[in-house]
């Protein structure tokens, strides 16, 4: 029989001697021989406590019940050092805000000296006998101040991360043998490592091909960096299709003619589609990094509700100073509209991508400047140039093309101004 000292020691009757003859294990050969193994645990060493019976032919072994009168033959120990770099990896993921927590079937003292020798900012601790005795609502009331278990079954550890969950928490789990599976399951996201068992491996969401805590905390902070640029994504397309719709259907109600064509309207989302074919590459801002989030539909609608308006806005305007001030015909309506709206969905990225004040932020990844500022000179061209009349479009006079570059100005300085009421950050 092989497992916990105390557990085994407690199934034993005896213990060998020099001599390897079985002696009567006394209450004060048991108190020294668990004082050994706290002694052990304390300096950094697993300890497997290793013991045997003869067995007649006549007996039928059935689990845990055959466990007993058992001679104790000694100690397994195994030195298990942890990686220099854990220390790092959990201070790096505490700036992240990820709490870590260490719940392992080691005994107490082996995961005291852990946390000692990696200096790790842990606190409280219970043991798997401590967690049996609790409840759902008790161990839900206590995980939350506990950083540190100790002696835990493979349930227990499932226990502690349901606990977790009914806090409210995100909850991840790293392990890599099939005690580990449970919680593994269990959690929002499991981690096993590459080289774990087949049971840890099949239970997990993610499989580190890198056995180091860091990789973790470079997951988080990639995740939300691509988390960040989605909601990028999001806020300018949905911002952008609600004002064009508005500005369209109040088109059609006033004007006498289709205010864009229908290949036309085509040409706009494509290249639309273009420019932001760069945002995955973006930079982020640092407390995009420092925080978790969740998604917030609220945010969402009320950054559509207010830039969506917003955009509409300056629509009308150009309308209104292309038929009465310019009384300009439908193909440089048409071409004079195509070129605002290009213009205004296109460059309100490089203020939407931050909340803070445009000139502040991160500078926008190269090939995010590449892609939209490529997207809208292909739009002037295709509005401006020789194949303009193809596609029903204009010469502009350059009064009107000084006018449009006005209101794109003063739209992108609405903008920035209204950002931060549209993309208050959600809360963690």
């Amino acid at each position: 029989v092989k497992g916990a000292p105390e557990a085994v020691l407690a199934a034993c009757v005896a213990a060998e001697g020099r001599d390897g003859a079985p002696l009567p294990l006394t209450v004060e050969a048991r108190a020294a021989l668990l004082a050994q193994a706290q002694a052990r645990g304390a300096a950094g060493l697993r300890l497997l406590g290793i013991a045997s019976r003869t067995v007649p032919e006549s007996e039928a072994l059935d689990g845990p019940d055959a466990e007993h009168d058992l001679v104790f033959a000694g100690f397994c120990a195994f030195l298990d050092p942890p990686k220099q770099s854990a220390a790092a990896a959990v201070a790096r993921l505490g700036a992240l805000g990820v709490r870590v927590k260490i719940i392992s079937g080691d005994a107490a003292p082996v995961i005291q000296h852990l946390v000692e020798t990696l200096g790790l900012p842990c606190r409280g601790l219970l043991t798997g006998d401590e967690i049996e005795a609790l409840d759902h609502p008790g161990l839900v009331a206590r995980v939350r101040d506990v950083d540190l278990y100790a002696r835990v079954s493979p349930d227990q550890k499932r226990r502690v991360i349901l606990a977790l969950k009914a806090l409210g928490h995100t909850v991840g789990f790293i392990g890599d043998g099939i005690n580990d599976a449970p919680a593994i399951h269990a959690a929002d996201a499991g981690l096993s490592v590459e080289g774990a068992t087949e049971v840890a491996r099949a239970a997990a969401d993610l499989i580190l091909l890198d056995a180091d805590l860091g990789v973790v905390a470079e997951g988080v902070e990639e995740g939300r960096r691509t988390y960040t640029n989605i909601m990028k994504y999001v806020r300018m397309g949905t911002s952008s299709n609600f004002g064009n719709m508005f500005s369209m259907a109040v088109a059609s109600l006033l004007i006498p003619f289709l205010p864009l064509l229908p290949a036309q309207i085509l040409l706009n989302n494509l290249l639309y589609d273009l420019s932001e074919m760069g945002i995955p590459f973006d930079a982020v801002d640092a407390e995009d990094v420092a925080k978790p989030h969740g998604w917030d539909m609220r945010e969402v609608l009320r950054f559509t509700l207010v830039m969506g308006p917003l955009s509409s806005v300056f629509d009308l305007a150009t309308f209104a100073i292309l038929l009465w001030g310019f009384g300009a015909t439908p193909e440089e309506f048409r071409t004079a509209w195509f070129i605002e709206s290009m213009a205004t969905q296109v460059l309100v990225i490089f203020l939407i991508r931050t909340h803070g004040p445009a000139w502040k932020a991160a500078r926008p990844h190269p090939a995010l400047v590449a892609t939209s500022l490529s997207a809208l000179a292909v739009a002037f061209a295709l509005a401006l140039g020789p194949l303009a009349p193809m596609l029903g479009f204009a010469p502009l006079p350059g009064a009107l093309l000084a006018v449009i570059a006005a209101l794109v100005v003063g739209y992108l300085a609405a903008a920035e101004l209204l950002k931060r009421l549209a993309a208050r950050p959600g809360q963690p």
